[in-house]
């Protein structure tokens, strides 16, 4: 088993190594922090280039997982896009990528703090988004039950496994998602503004080649 089984408010879940969460009762795929567009917006701000590699590597990494579970529905929970300028830009190519995998699918954009307007790419564009007992939004609310968000990019620590690897919180209350996005750095699951969400029983599930279940501690 590559992947890690667990429920939240009644609902099955599916952690994937691949960082994406995978709903199987409603055929729902979650992602968070896709930050499409990144190499473009920094070169937009500090002049500062980057190979612009990373918004393929990201949609071709979405793609594998659409492939492999081909969802009804499709949530991407916020920062999506690096800025609004970013969902406004992109190449052709990776803008008919991006619509061939919301054909035939409801697609859901939640707003995130870098992405906090609607984009015109098709799909719905929600703050929160709440259905079956679960509540969808970007950044996690404190006092918040069946919560599933993203924003802190999580990285947990292991000394002798390759240093930090992008990993799925969870508790009995919420959920946080890893980043998705080919090129995004990460908060140590030890940061205080993190480890505050979570109850003494909160759980990390580290990505990579099989997701690993650990204590968050």
């Amino acid at each position: 088993m590559n992947d890690h089984l667990f429920v939240l408010s009644g609902t099955r879940m599916t952690a994937r190594a691949s960082g994406a969460l995978w709903l199987a009762d409603t055929a729902t795929l979650c992602v968070s922090d896709l930050h499409l567009g990144k190499s473009d917006r920094i070169a937009r701000r500090s002049g500062f280039l980057l190979p612009p590699y990373e918004t393929r590597a990201t949609l071709d990494r979405l793609a594998a997982e659409i492939g492999a579970l081909n969802p009804r529905r499709v949530i991407c929970l916020g920062d999506s896009f690096d800025d609004l300028a970013a969902a406004q830009t992109l190449d052709p190519d990776d803008l008919a990528h991006l619509g061939s995998l919301q054909a035939g699918r409801q697609w859901i954009w939640m707003e995130g703090n870098h992405d906090s307007g609607p984009i015109a790419l098709g799909g719905s564009h929600k703050q929160t988004h709440v259905t079956g007992g679960l509540t969808f939004r970007h950044i996690a609310l404190p006092g918040a039950l069946g919560e599933v968000s993203g924003h802190y990019h999580p990285k947990y620590h292991v000394p002798g496994i390759g240093g930090a690897r992008p990993a799925f919180l969870y508790d009995t209350a919420r959920l946080i998602l890893p980043a998705f996005g080919a090129y995004t750095g990460g908060m140590r699951t030890t940061d205080p503004a993190l480890r505050g969400l979570f109850g003494a029983q909160a759980m990390a599930v580290l990505t990579g080649t099989r997701a690993i279940a650990l204590p968050l501690g």
